[in-house]
């Protein structure tokens, strides 16, 4: 399916971040990805699993959670990619601007590496205004204080090869509340740069947003951890 999308900004807390926008006719849900590791609205991986919902009818919002200036200083020090409290700020304020200036029903996050801290981070302080996590390869430990707190129900993803993050995201899902599940990808490492790994992992994001984000899917009574 061909969609179109829209370059748009979005106003986090007085700062405009470059976005872009799809919205699949008739979409009720909006899935915001929240990019991780100095990654950006250009990540490869992040626009196919963003493709991949689109084709299942969901909304996509990719936006840049650095300034184009911060975004070069960070290229140079690596040190903004880990604020782990600026990444959040910037989440919350988009998630505030897209209740104010886009309608759709329900919403969604989804985070990659510290990428998933912020978005976790983000559903404990506004916890009305998303209806499902996914983290992908995620560093959701990074939010370990916070996690309690997080009643969305999350899908923690990752790569049967990528131990150490494996160990970490079992730990993250541990001190969760919330309805959760650890789905492991079978050989893939970090980045689900294997054959097909991403492709799986991309599948299970859809699967688990469809059923959060649906109409009918807002029942948060079921989940558990794998």
């Amino acid at each position: 399916m061909a969609l179109e999308t829209c370059e748009i900004l979005v106003e986090s807390e007085g700062v405009p971040l470059p976005a872009f926008l799809t919205v699949p006719p008739g979409a009720t849900g909006l899935v915001i990805f929240v990019h991780g590791s100095g990654s950006s609205r250009f990540s490869r991986r992040n626009h196919f699993v963003a493709e991949v919902l689109s084709d299942s009818g969901l909304a996509t919002l990719l936006f840049d959670l650095l300034t184009e200036e911060e975004g070069r200083i960070d290229a140079i020090t690596a040190e903004l990619r880990f604020d782990i409290p600026l990444l959040v700020r910037r989440t919350i304020g988009t998630l505030d601007w897209v209740a104010m200036e886009l309608s759709f029903e329900s919403h969604g996050l989804f985070g990659s590496s510290t990428g998933a801290a912020a978005a976790l981070a983000a559903a404990a302080e506004r916890p009305d205004a998303v209806a499902a996590v996914v983290s992908r390869g995620g560093r959701p430990d990074l939010a370990m204080p916070v996690l309690p707190r997080v009643k969305a129900p999350t899908l923690f993803i990752v790569g049967g090869r990528d131990t150490t993050v494996l160990e970490l995201n079992r730990q993250a899902a541990a001190a969760m509340s919330a309805p959760r599940e650890l789905a492991i990808v079978p050989e893939a490492s970090h980045l689900f740069e294997e054959p097909g790994t991403l492709e799986m992992a991309a599948g299970l994001a859809r699967d688990w947003f469809l059923r959060y984000l649906s109409p009918q899917g807002h029942d948060h009574s079921t989940g558990e951890t794998a």
